[in-house]
């Protein structure tokens, strides 16, 4: 970019204490110190300094436009028929586009504070949307495909299109997208690559824009404090909420990565990801990720779902990955095509250096199935398959805490990045988690009694979550993920059950049957579970092919196995987590309808409300619910 941006890397690049490694993996050791409080409370902090980081991300496109223009930055499979290719946009070429599209933004009627809304799946041109509008210094909002794709009844859709008030709606596929845009409340230009209707600009006319020095002065009025994105939570207990994202959240943010994970900068980062851009685990972990490393990113257009996961599989033969990023059903979906197939497997960790999980919900078991893979490909004392992890939310861009460092402990989190303090108070027998930092939003847009609700007296930011020290002598050990303030219910007799804890146990107990498991009971005598299953419970019922929860329920292998689980558990529990009862759910948890939460664990509310007829099943007579005496 200019002298501006090389002392900004220069000064990143010298904060980056290289202190320890993992096997000749760079990695930043933690350094944690914890300030305990007369009211029981504590707070925990990074010795390490946050070091500087730039205004925006998006300055990073010109870095590397001009330093690696011919590096390829953006790739999707173009498939024709029988046929694949992967189209690829190098850093120079993105730039350009960006700076074409952000003319036709600048050249609208249309007031500044009004975001640039993409309603599609991940694509190039997805990608450019966004970074054109934050190149300018419009907001971008991306809304998930499922509202369109997915739902019969698009007036959630509209909704969330009237909060928003967008200048620009683009889609995909005119015919994937505008039935459900049909009547919708807004009045402004709506821009498709495919499938044009009457009114409406293709992608390619706004590429071809030729770009004026207003491009340029909109660029450098851009100030850390500006909107530069606007994600929505997930809305399951309501209507979603519009979390502002700043420019300087985002920078910071990957700052914090950065500093976590030193290897980074030594080797630009080759990912394939099919993680959704509505949702901050995919649009601003992973994505500004590499975009602040000047690595490549292939658009996964798979999915961890029967006939879906094959195309992923296809594109990771295609493309050795240096970082794997994913949520537990992916992992599960994977794994038995890198079991079965050696020649894919040595592909795959020919180059990997980091496997990524969101926070605490991998099963120990499935790691294990991939660490026993990598075993016949690379030696395990010099070149481990080292697991990352981290924990936060929409509202902090997204990471808190990251796991870079070797353990042991299921459900372990990861200690505070540098930057972030995150506070523990007393709640309800729990210790509820806040944090405050750079990465942390300032409010929800237009919501000021919501806005001023989600932060305390000292400004930290009141996450909703759970924890406690692994090791209470030692805060560099990492932080137990302990479910959701909110979350835990009584039984009839008024026992309190603590879901955090429950889940997870239930969860080892059922391996590797449970990929997931949702705690039910509330006002009932005893406790029941969903349970998401694995590949490995469907084979034990191979003659059922694609079976339902239901039918799976009814096969006596099936049940017995799951019996064994629950019997285990309750070996060694009281009543307040002993699962007497349940049942198998025909799907994995849906990321898009907020069944994952953006912290990367099930969200225990969502689907009991979007799977009510499951918790009605899981209390009936029904012959397909599994009870234990």
């Amino acid at each position: 970019m200019g002298p501006e941006l090389t002392g900004w890397t220069d000064a990143m690049l010298a904060g980056h204490a290289r202190r320890g490694s993992d096997a000749g993996l760079p990695l930043a050791q933690p350094d944690i110190v914890q300030e305990t409080r007369a009211d029981g409370s504590f707070v925990l902090r990074s010795r390490t300094k946050l070091a500087p980081y730039g205004r925006s991300v998006v300055d990073w496109l010109e870095h590397w436009a001009a330093h690696t223009p011919a590096t390829p930055f953006l790739a999707e499979r173009i498939r024709d028929g029988g046929a694949a290719r992967w189209r690829m946009v190098s850093y120079a070429e993105a730039l350009r586009s960006v700076r074409s599209i952000g003319q036709v933004l600048l050249d609208l009627d249309a007031a500044p504070h009004r975001p640039v809304t993409v309603l599609s799946d991940n694509s190039v041109n997805h990608a450019l949307m966004t970074l054109a509008s934050m190149y300018v210094g419009r907001p971008a909002a991306t809304v998930s495909s499922a509202y369109a794709r997915v739902a019969k009844d698009p007036s959630k859709l509209h909704r969330i299109l009237r909060q928003l008030d967008p200048a620009v709606v683009y889609v995909e596929d005119g015919d994937i997208y505008g039935p459900a845009l049909t009547a919708a409340p807004f009045s402004c230009i709506v821009v498709a690559t495919h499938a044009l209707r009457p009114g409406w600009l293709g992608f390619d006319t706004l590429t071809s824009c030729e770009a004026t020095d207003a491009v340029s002065a909109a660029h450098a009025r851009i100030a850390p404090g500006d909107i530069a994105k606007l994600l929505l939570t997930s809305g399951s207990t309501g209507s979603p909420k519009l979390v502002i994202n700043t420019h300087g959240m985002l920078s910071a943010n990957q700052q914090m990565i950065a500093q976590c994970w030193t290897f980074v900068d030594q080797t630009a980062p080759v990912v394939v990801d099919w993680l959704p851009w509505s949702h901050t685990f995919g649009a601003n972990h992973n994505f500004n990720l590499i975009l602040r490393h000047g690595g490549t990113l292939y658009v996964d257009d798979g999915r961890p779902a029967p006939g879906l996961i094959e195309r992923s599989v296809d594109n990771l033969r295609d493309v050795a990955p240096t970082l794997h990023f994913n949520v537990p059903r992916g992992f599960d979906a994977l794994a038995p095509f890198l079991e079965n197939d050696d020649a894919f497997a040595a592909r795959f960790y020919s180059r990997l250096q980091v496997l990524f999980y969101a926070a605490a919900s991998l099963p120990p078991q499935l790691r294990e199935r991939f660490e026993r893979v990598a075993g016949r490909h690379r030696r395990a004392d010099t070149e481990p398959v080292f697991f990352a992890s981290a924990w936060g939310a929409t509202e902090t861009a997204p990471l808190v805490t990251s796991v870079h460092f070797r353990h042991d402990i299921a459900g372990n989190i990861g200690v505070p990045a540098p930057g972030n303090e995150l506070k523990f108070v007393p709640a309800g027998g729990k210790l509820e988690m806040r944090v405050r930092g750079p990465s942390v939003f300032p409010g929800y847009l237009n919501d000021p009694d919501a806005s001023a609700a989600a932060f305390d007296e000292e400004g930290f930011y009141r996450i909703g979550d759970a924890g406690k020290l692994c090791d209470t002598a030692d805060p560099n050990a990492g932080v137990l993920f302990d479910g959701r303030v909110a979350e835990d219910f009584k039984l009839s007799s008024g026992t309190w059950v603590s879901v955090g804890t429950l889940r997870l146990n239930a969860v080892n107990a059922l391996a590797p049957f449970a990929l997931d498991v949702v705690v039910a009971g509330h006002d009932c005598a005893e406790i029941g579970v969903l349970i998401f299953p694995t590949a490995a419970l469907r084979a034990l019922a191979p003659e059922l092919d694609t079976a339902t929860g239901i039918e799976l329920g009814r096969h006596e292998a099936v049940r017995e196995a799951i019996c064994r689980g629950l019997r285990s558990l309750a070996s060694d529990a009281g009543a307040s987590q002993r699962a007497a009862r349940a049942v198998i759910l025909s799907g994995a948890p849906s990321l898009e309808a907020g069944e994952i939460t953006d912290k990367g664990y099930v969200n225990q509310r969502a689907v009991s409300t979007l799977r009510a007829d499951e918790v009605r099943r899981l209390f009936s007579a029904d012959d397909s619910v599994i009870v234990i005496e």
